[in-house]
């Protein structure tokens, strides 16, 4: 299994490019199975979970074929259904499997879908999902692990109302929304960037939605969709994480293709911990050359509040901060996992319930660590560049399901660091 090995210490200078959003890429790829049409998608990450949803759409039968800048842009043709079926070895690797539910529903009124698996953040439900597809007329039963639901008359429109907050429910049912019969309104849906990518390509498509962009969507069902070339947003999440690791080791370093505008909530955040935030013509610079870090405390939320992808890695700025902050977790209740390997390079942090105190210590030393989930892999290489001395991340591969060519892009920036094949 490979490992993560780095020498921290240097400041990180240079410029970072920023690729297409895996967490929009992954349903952008599912909108395919609307159409009998060719969606075509650019600027798409080269990312293991990228690849597992082409193996997946492969299996109901989507031809697939690379163009442009080899697999950045990928054609999807659904043009019939070899099977309705997501099996166990592919979801299980990928929770966004489940966003094939509502496509298949919709254009084909059945869908068998094993419940998913994914990084061990939480247990992230997809009861939400089920009770709303159950409003718009669908027959939804769980057997023997598997998501068995039909809709032999074709769903129909409702108005619905999400409990809470919930970014893959308001992707499913979107995508489901947009062939029902009728209108139907998503009431306190999701807002984050990556849905809003989604709707836009579904209005590209040919469907017709309004609210984009706020927490009340209203869709009006049409017969078919069309295909469309359509643009991944840039990752808000990997320009943040490459935003704090120039913070970490005192940088300056510019985020190229980033939008400023998707991280409000972060760049409000770094600033207030001391660092500078601003935008360029190729994207946006982040630099922190004096004066020392703050403490600040920070709360995730949905967007536009803080994102909780980004949680650990905000985790290891205050580790190194002046004072003392608090992080409060009100997405997912296992989100700390990485806290006792932060621990072991001297971070002083405790975890009290949904929160985490941590006070600020001068410097973080260099250790062996384990990996638990994609965030918290990637919050130990940024300890470990910010750290004293040698740090070996194993169990790496949770990486390559979020970041491309994560070791690539930090040495191309000064960050002494190589992956070790074990």
């Amino acid at each position: 299994m490979d490992k993560i090995r780095i020498i921290g210490g240097n400041p990180l200078t240079g410029s970072i490019p920023i690729g297409g959003a895996k967490n929009a890429a992954l349903p952008l790829m599912a909108a395919c199975l609307l159409t009998a049409d060719t969606l075509s998608l650019s600027n798409l990450p080269r990312l293991a979970d990228v690849s597992t949803m082409a193996r997946l759409l492969a299996d109901f039968g989507v031809e697939i074929a690379s163009a442009g800048d080899a697999e950045r842009v990928l054609n999807l043709t659904a043009g019939s259904a070899n099977g309705t079926t997501a099996a166990y070895d592919l979801v299980r690797k990928m929770r966004a499997s489940v966003l094939v539910l509502g496509p298949l529903l919709a254009r084909y009124g059945r869908a068998r879908v094993s419940l998913p698996g994914g990084c061990a953040i939480g247990t992230r439900p997809v009861d939400l999902h089920l009770r709303a597809l159950a409003e718009l007329g669908a027959d939804i039963e769980i057997d023997k692990g598997y998501i068995e639901a039909r809709a032999p008359n074709g769903l129909k429109g409702a108005d619905i109302v999400f409990p809470v907050v919930t970014v893959g429910g308001t992707e499913n049912l979107l995508m489901a929304a947009v062939l029902a019969e009728g209108e139907t309104s998503l009431t306190n849906a999701a807002r984050e960037p990556e849905v809003v990518d989604l709707a836009h390509c579904l209005v590209a498509m040919g469907a017709e939605i309004e609210g984009i962009g706020s927490d009340t969507l209203r869709i009006k069902g049409v017969a078919a969709l069309g295909g469309a070339a359509y643009d991944v947003v840039p990752d808000r999440i990997e320009a943040g994480t490459y935003a704090v690791a120039a913070a970490v080791t005192g940088g300056d370093v510019e985020l190229a293709g980033a939008r400023l505008e998707l991280m409000m909530a972060l760049a409000g955040s770094l600033e207030k911990a001391g660092v500078s935030v601003s935008e360029t013509k190729a994207g946006i610079r982040v630099s922190r050359n004096t004066g020392p870090l703050q403490g600040i405390d920070v709360m995730t939320e949905p967007f536009p509040g803080f994102p909780t992808d980004m949680q650990a890695q905000l985790m290891v700025l205050m580790a190194i901060a002046a004072g003392a902050s608090m992080i409060t977790e009100t997405i997912f209740e296992n989100r700390f996992m990485h806290v006792p390997e932060l621990g072991r390079m001297g971070a002083d942090i405790n975890v009290h319930g949904s929160s985490a105190i941590v006070r600020g210590v001068a410097e973080l030393t260099g250790a062996q660590v384990m990996a638990t989930d994609l965030r918290a892999s990637v919050s130990l290489v940024l300890a470990g560049l910010a750290a004293k001395g040698e740090t070996i991340v194993n169990r790496v591969y949770h990486l390559d399901r979020g970041y491309e060519r994560l070791e690539e892009k930090l040495a191309a920036c000064g960050a002494v660091i190589e992956r070790l094949s074990g």
